[in-house]
């Protein structure tokens, strides 16, 4: 059956959804899902139902104590379509879900099968029996949740993920044991009918945290101090630690060892939930060999055992230790825990060994052979079972202190395995580089044809290798070589002081790049609005076949106090022609700045309606690039022109700031009023020809030692910008007078404490009709302090603690008049007296 509902947020429907809870309805239900199966004798099978009433995927639909033409429908219905209607599905994980006190508790929602936006609601609510249940969370409404939940629910401690249009997850930081119990997910209704199901239930279960986990005694610590262990190289080492759960459910232990070098961390040897070992990246081969092993020691213990230390086992070992469930067929972890257990340290040992590099073959010009040797000397302790292996390495030589990395050439495994680096690797399948094993101690490489490109610093890396149990290589030292300087020139003029300490030189005589920029001015004069044009002309020497990058600077002068000695980068062009600005941050003069290229060696730069702020130093910074293989650049040399100055000459008005309030001193949710006052001195100007942006600062402190905090702006056209803060008090901006702006806080704060000031920027209408913006000026800092109401503070707890004394003896007056009217009264028996009346005189 359906029922017609609106669209938009709506009741749950009733439960006339299908299946009713002991026979189907007289007519079809309104939701047969896919794979359900038709029992019209249910007497002798089963009936599988969902809480809702409705069948789900795979059970059995009973159909029973029906006339035969309606079951008969039913069967041809259920041959024919074995879905007889979509409806909406609502889902939550099936069964229960297990969960450790203190761990994140997540629980996925969705729904499927649903009409109306593609953007579903989804409500959550709470109940810890089963029975009633409390509003949780809500997508749509914020103050869905009960009372009892705003606090965590503001803290973020519960919260609602969306991770769909359709579904969403439901995250309790946190957990604990308070949190056991049933959660309904349901989604308000935007079908045209209702159909199908609108909620879902599931049950979670909080556990106490019953895993325990410790390092066990280092059962060998050497000389060591604490859990620190000290080793040579090839000795063997063991680590333990102990884990043990005492849940009450069914659960799985899964361990890890893990060891850490500094920020990173590396698994060693792992021990999954099903009983498996699982060796780390790079532990594979020593635990195939046996180096390597996980044993577990009686109930609780487990051993981390190493045969042979090599230099990469030192560090800091950590064992965590994680639980698992079963959970619906799949297993869930519910809680994890580490410890470290111990740090080694490896100690240097044999071999021992030095490394020297020669230039057996020099270049003296372009295309000539290099040949480098780097030998193997001093060996001692070598044995049998190590062997060395070279690695070659350039690094470019520097004409300044900047550090510069080094580029493999080519590296030599424990396999005698070569492997080119991305400098190299043409090179050497062209053949033009050649790396060769000469002898057992000598290992060359050479260079066919030298180029300008190949001039730099060479090393080489010599590494010992020793053999393991299961005839692999492990890398057990590196030892590196004095770098050699190769270079050559036909001029005696290479700056030998250039070359680091300590490298060698096999070069010959260069001369120095020499770079040469000159800035000029072709129109010195000019004033406020008019077009600022600066040309560069470069002159170089001893730069083979140079292109230029060119980036104008502009530096404030001395006097400016707003921004001293500040360089600002404007507009670059690069040694490909392309421009592209800087730091030009003025949205209003986006296309006034123009940098061009008129001849190889000479540039140009405009600046359109300059300002009285474009005040300053302009400079060209040149740099000269080298062309090398193919489309690549190397920086040659970089040179800075001569500064050129725009320094306006006026007699206009001089701006003043002032900040002036009348609140000071005020007490908490009082407004503040602070007025910027803006002064002119000098030629009079009419109130149409000025406007301003204001804006106005903060700094939290009593001196002015913090970062001044941005609270709200007022450009010169009235729009009025409002930056966001952490407390709740609000702004407003306005311009009461033509040189007075008015600030207010509005429900002030404690935070709203501090030093207040504001910055002016005037802007001045020229004769020619253009705005001219003026330097920026600043006022000097108000101190604006909040205090508490000592009467509104304790007004509240003072009524209430009149009240509560009011009623408590008006109570304890009730109380002692009754016991004394109902159970302290006694009876008082008194003697009967005979009442006769007195007889008559007469009758005497």
């Amino acid at each position: 059956m359906s029922i017609p509902a609106p669209l938009g947020r709506a009741s749950p429907p009733t439960r006339a959804r299908g299946v009713a809870r002991d026979r189907l309805p007289p007519a079809l239900p309104t939701c047969w899902p896919p794979g359900a199966r038709l029992t019209l004798n249910s007497r002798a099978g089963r009936c599988l139902r969902s809480p809702a009433g409705i069948p789900s995927p795979g059970a059995e639909i009973c159909a029973f104590d029906l006339p035969r033409h309606l079951r008969a429908r039913l069967t041809r219905s259920s041959h024919a379509n074995p879905a007889l209607c979509r409806g909406r599905v609502v889902r939550v994980p099936a069964g229960n879900l297990v969960r450790v006190a203190g761990t994140e508790l997540v629980i996925p929602c969705n729904v499927s099968d649903y009409d109306g936006p593609s953007e579903q609601n989804f409500d959550w609510s709470f109940s810890s029996s089963g029975g009633s249940f409390v509003e949780l969370a809500s997508t749509w409404e914020v103050g869905f949740g009960a009372q009892l939940y705003r606090e965590r629910l503001q803290r973020g401690e519960i919260l609602l993920r969306r991770t769909a249009n359709d579904a969403v997850e439901l995250h309790i930081k946190d957990v604990q044991p308070s949190d056991q119990g049933h959660y309904k997910c349901s989604t308000p209704s935007t079908d045209a009918t209702v159909q199908g199901n609108y909620e879902d239930t599931v049950q979670v279960k909080v556990l106490s945290d019953a895993l325990h986990v410790a390092a066990s005694p280092l059962s060998s610590p050497g000389p060591g101090l604490g859990r620190s262990l000290s080793l040579h190289l090839g000795e063997p080492f063991e680590l333990r630690c102990e884990a043990a759960t005492t849940s009450p459910l069914h659960t799985h232990l899964a361990l890890r060892w893990e060891l850490r070098h500094g920020a990173t961390r590396q698994r060693v040897l792992a021990l999954t939930r099903e009983g498996r070992l699982h060796p780390g990246p790079g532990y594979e081969q020593r635990y195939h060999g046996g180096d390597v092993r996980l044993d577990t020691v009686g109930s609780d213990g487990y051993r981390l055992s190493v045969t042979r230390a090599l230099a990469a086992d030192q560090g800091t070992y950590r064992c965590v230790v994680s639980e698992w469930i079963e959970e619906q067929g799949a297993w869930q972890e519910i809680q994890e825990k580490a410890v470290d257990v111990a740090t080694v340290v490896i100690q240097p040992t044999e071999p021992d060994y030095q490394v020297y590099l020669n230039a057996s073959k020099v270049p003296e010009f372009s295309d000539d052979l290099t040949e480098l040797e780097c030998r193997v000397v001093d060996k001692r302790s070598m044995e049998g079972s190590v062997r060395v292996t070279v690695s070659w390495y350039y690094r470019v030589n520097r004409r300044n202190d900047d550090v510069v990395t080094s580029e493999l050439l080519a590296a030599m495994d424990g396999d005698w395995t070569l492997k080119y680096g991305e400098r190299s690797r043409q090179r050497a399948r062209d053949g033009d580089f050649i790396f060769s094993k000469e002898r057992a101690d000598t290992f060359s490489f050479r260079i066919q044809r030298t180029t300008e490109e190949d001039r730099g610093n060479y090393y080489c890396v010599v590494s010992a290798w020793t053999r393991q149990r299961n005839s692999s290589w492990v890398k057990s030292r590196d030892v590196f070589s004095k770098p050699v300087h190769i270079f050559w020139a036909s001029e005696d003029t290479y700056p030998f002081d250039l070359i680091p300490s300590g490298i060698t030189c096999f070069c010959s005589l260069i001369p120095d790049s020499v770079l040469v920029v000159k800035a000029r001015q072709p129109k010195p004069f000019f004033a406020a609005g008019n077009t600022f044009e600066m040309t560069c002309k470069v002159s170089s020497q001893n730069i083979k076949s140079p292109r230029y990058s060119v980036l104008i600077t502009a530096e404030k002068p001395a006097g400016d106090l707003s921004s001293p000695n500040e360089t600002k980068y404007i507009i670059s062009l690069d040694q490909d022609a392309v421009v592209r600005l800087e730091n030009w941050t003025d949205a209003s003069r986006v296309d006034g700045v123009v940098l061009e290229k008129v001849q190889e060696d000479e540039f140009r730069y405009r600046m359109y309606h300059t300002q009285v702020s474009d005040a300053g130093l302009y400079r060209c910074v040149v740099t000269a690039w080298s062309p090398v293989r193919g489309s690549l650049w190397r920086e040659a040399a970089t040179s800075l022109s001569n500064p050129i100055e725009i320094d306006f000459q006026t007699s206009g008005p001089i701006f003043n700031a002032s900040v002036y309030s009348d609140t000071p001193s005020v007490i908490r949710g009082d407004l503040i009023k602070l007025f910027c006052i803006v002064t002119v001195e000098g030629a009079a100007l009419d109130p149409d020809d000025m406007a301003f942006d204001v804006s106005w600062f903060v700094v939290h402190s009593f001196g002015l030692d913090k970062a001044p905090i941005l609270l709200s702006s007022l450009d010169r056209k009235g729009i009025v910008s409002t930056a966001r803060r952490d407390w709740k008090s609000d702004l407003s901006l306005e311009r009461v007078g033509v040189l007075e702006f008015l600030l207010q806080v509005h429900g002030s704060e404690d935070q709203d404490f501090g030093n207040y000031y504001c910055s002016v920027a005037p802007w001045v209408k020229s004769p020619t009709g253009s705005w001219q913006k003026e330097a920026e000026i600043y006022s000097k800092p108000v101190f604006i302090t909040v205090k508490m109401d000592v009467l509104n503070a304790f007004k509240y707890p003072l009524l209430i603690g009149v009240g509560l004394s009011t009623v408590v003896g008006l109570l304890s007056c009730l109380i002692g008049y009754c016991s004394s009217h109902w159970c302290c009264k006694k009876e008082v028996q008194e003697t009967r007296r005979e009442r006769r009346r007195l007889m008559s005189m007469e009758m005497d």
